[in-house]
């Protein structure tokens, strides 16, 4: 026995000249007979392909691609600004500030090729890191700080996805991530005023205000199975709405079978009650 276990780890550390031991070569038994098929890193936040992309991905607007590029150049330029007039007065960058200061040239030609192919494809933007890295000749080290650089200024929002495998070896396996570009509201008050959306109409306000009303209004009458369906879509929705039947279930109950209040002996009526057979004894 103890030969058999010495044998298995000589066999996961491998062989003394470096080599890997042809027994830990072999795939893994699990105890039922079958391949043991482990997991594969797939990184925190990420989703299933095919799950999230039609209420992700968005079509742009007619020269809202170039508009948002002009932004991303403005914004580099007012990081640049932000950085000299901290320095000559002596004082740190607020957040907001750091956000536009962390931009750089590369992270600008990374969001102007995202902005290409949100043009071309119609709003669907999954590029690799590869294909990023060939189309601006930009490093793949360089292309990712470039892309959290974006992502934290506000210019992308990137969803990290997970497809499935077929076959031995692991179920899962890390796929290209989806972006979608946007216009950081945070930011605007630094960009030039003709960069800014224009405000909307006093009656547009208005509008929204009473439209915001009726739904909220609305949503109050609904049950709780009801409220889970039209809030939320997908296995949560349909888990919360389940959650949400049972709920309204022990409600109706409830209310059609009340429970009896607990008779006490403090209550003014059962004092008014004792004193008057005192009286009468």
């Amino acid at each position: 026995m103890m030969a058999l276990i010495l044998a298995q780890a000589i066999a996961r550390i491998g062989a003394p000249d470096g080599t890997r031991s042809a027994v830990s070569a072999e795939p893994r038994v699990a105890r039922s007979g079958g391949l043991h098929r482990t997991g594969a890193p797939v990184r925190r936040g990420s989703v299933e392909a095919g799950t999230v992309e039609d209420s992700f991905f968005a079509v742009p607007a007619r020269g809202e691609t170039d508009r948002l590029l002009r932004a991303a150049r403005a914004a580099l330029d007012a990081g640049r600004r932000a950085r000299r007039t901290a320095r000559a007065e002596g004082r740190m960058l607020n957040a907001a500030e750091a956000a536009l200061a962390g931009l750089t040239a590369a992270a600008v030609r990374v969001f102007e090729e995202i902005c290409t192919l949100a043009r071309l494809n119609g709003g669907k933007v999954f590029p690799t890191y590869d294909h990023l890295a060939k189309a601006t000749a930009l490093g793949r080290a360089t292309v990712a700080r470039a892309l959290s650089a974006l992502e934290a200024a506000g210019f992308l929002l990137r969803q990290r996805r997970f497809c499935r495998t077929t076959g031995a070896g692991p179920r899962y396996r890390q796929t290209s991530n989806i972006y979608r570009a946007l216009l950081p509201g945070k930011l605007l008050r630094f960009l030039p005023r003709s960069l800014r959306p224009a405000p909307l109409p006093c009656d547009a306000v208005v509008h929204q205000v009473e439209a915001a009303a009726e739904l909220a209004a609305m949503r109050a009458t609904l049950s709780c199975k009801e409220l889970a369906e039209v809030t939320l879509g997908g296995a949560l929705g349909r888990v919360l709405a389940s959650l949400g039947a049972a709920i309204d279930r022990a409600a109706c109950e409830s209310h059609s079978d009340p429970q009896p209040l607990a008779e006490s002996s403090d209550t003014p009526s059962n004092d008014v009650g004792l004193a008057g057979r005192r009286r009468s004894a």
